[in-house]
């Protein structure tokens, strides 16, 4: 009697949650090694579909993980980055955007087995329209940032309750396509859809003051107090195109960023429908 009392209580904490974001758009970002598990990536996915199944319309944009660069190798060609960019020369990019295609479609398929509704956009919906990008002033191929978005294909499908899963291929003024990051075209998105909150997930905690101490999580900070993480290198390695999305969004209007570790199971309902949440809450 106690656990199932336990869950009622569970559920009454997530009510004024469930409440104040019923009807807004929450834009998750997925990607990097954790899509190799398909546990936790079947975790994330149920996190979305419960998201929907609630009233809230989550848009889930994904990465490639480990799969481009073990994509590009079979093809013979070497990974190679430049300040966290892919450089990517055609033959790269017919492989980065065959591999993104492939993830899409599974990625699609299980959300709809869960008994939600989920939509795969990619270039060929030009949801993305960018230009062409300089790295450090370098020329990293095609490469791309977001000009705009396609905001009214997405709340389209967001008000018919279908989660769009969007893979970041963008079309160029152009006319040719481009690889965009992840992270950048996630913080893009939820600018221009206005979303409630952005959420990363990632292999980590979220943001720890001590890197080899994962009880030194920072549970919740304004965007200035990590703005100097970064630039004290608090924030460092791959953490960096996470937060540095999470805080671009936060200035151009989104009023929260979540920085959620997806190997704890339900990760994203916990961080959503709890006071304490588990993550990194970075707020204006």
């Amino acid at each position: 009697m106690k656990e199932i009392i336990e869950k009622a209580e569970i559920l009454i904490e997530a009510l004024p949650y469930i409440k104040k974001f019923r009807g807004k758009e929450i834009i998750v970002k997925y990607g990097g090694s954790l899509m190799d598990d398909p546990a936790i990536t079947q975790g994330v996915l149920e996190g979305l579909a419960f998201l929907s199944f609630v009233g809230i319309r989550p848009i889930l944009i994904h990465g490639g993980g480990s799969a481009i660069t073990a994509n590009l190798k079979k093809s013979g060609i070497k990974s190679q980055f430049c300040e966290g960019h892919r450089v990517t020369d055609e033959a790269s990019l017919k492989v980065v955007d065959s591999t993104l295609e492939g993830i899409n479609k599974g990625l699609v398929h299980e959300i709809n087995h869960l008994g939600a509704r989920a939509i795969g956009l990619g270039h060929g919906n030009e949801i993305l329209n960018v230009k062409k990008k300089l790295v450090g002033g370098s020329d990293v191929g095609f490469v791309g940032e977001v000009n705009s978005v396609n905001t009214e294909a997405l709340k389209e499908l967001t008000r018919a309750n279908i989660i769009p899963v969007i893979y970041p291929i963008g079309v160029g003024t152009d006319s040719k396509l481009y690889n965009v990051n992840a992270d950048e075209a996630a913080a893009k998105i939820a600018i221009s859809m206005n979303v409630a909150k952005i959420m990363f997930i990632t292999n980590v905690p979220g943001i720890l003051k001590d890197q080899k101490d994962s009880k030194s999580l920072v549970s919740s900070a304004h965007l200035n107090e990590v703005e100097e993480m970064i630039k004290s290198e608090i924030v460092s390695g791959g953490m960096v195109p996470k937060v540095t999305g999470a805080l671009s969004a936060l200035h151009g209007g989104v009023p929260k960023a979540h920085i959620v570790d997806g190997r704890v199971k339900n990760s994203i309902l916990l961080e959503i429908f709890t006071d304490s949440g588990i993550g990194t809450e970075i707020y204006i």
